[in-house]
């Protein structure tokens, strides 16, 4: 039997980012928070600003020109907080790897906690990711308290 902890009182809203990528992972993050898997009945939804919440999704290698505002959304962002990077673009920059305007993969300008792989990552292994994530936020307020 599966038992919820305490994190599960409160929603875990996540802030989506686009540092980048060709938007096959935007594609298997709208196609995640569609009924079909409805994360929503869990209290997990995306919120139009990175200072509402919990976690942070950034999808794509990180170019040049999104480097500032990468930084600028991650401080914004309240502790505790949580960094996925969905995709292989974002992991290792993918194809992408030695273009001449990427800054590197997502882990060379924020610290990244789950990483979610794929290319572009099945919508299961990204609500997955979340779940790995969720545990995460729920060690880091428990250090906090």
């Amino acid at each position: 039997m599966m038992k919820l902890t305490k994190s599960f009182n409160r929603s875990l809203w996540a802030f989506h980012f686009n540092s980048g990528s060709c938007n096959g992972c935007e594609i298997e993050i709208v196609a995640a928070i569609t009924p079909r898997y409805d994360p929503e009945r869990f209290g997990i939804k995306l919120v139009g600003s990175p200072k509402h919440a919990d976690i942070l999704l950034v999808t794509g290698p990180v170019v040049k020109k999104m480097r500032d505002r990468l930084e600028r959304v991650y401080q914004q962002m309240p502790d505790p907080k949580v960094v996925m990077c969905v995709g292989a673009c974002g992991t290792s920059g993918g194809p992408f790897y030695d273009s001449y305007n990427l800054d590197g993969p997502v882990d060379d300008v924020i610290p990244v906690d789950v990483y979610v792989q794929g290319c572009p990552p099945r919508p299961e292994a990204i609500i997955h990711g979340v779940v790995v994530a969720q545990q995460k936020l729920e060690r880091l307020e428990g250090e906090k308290a």
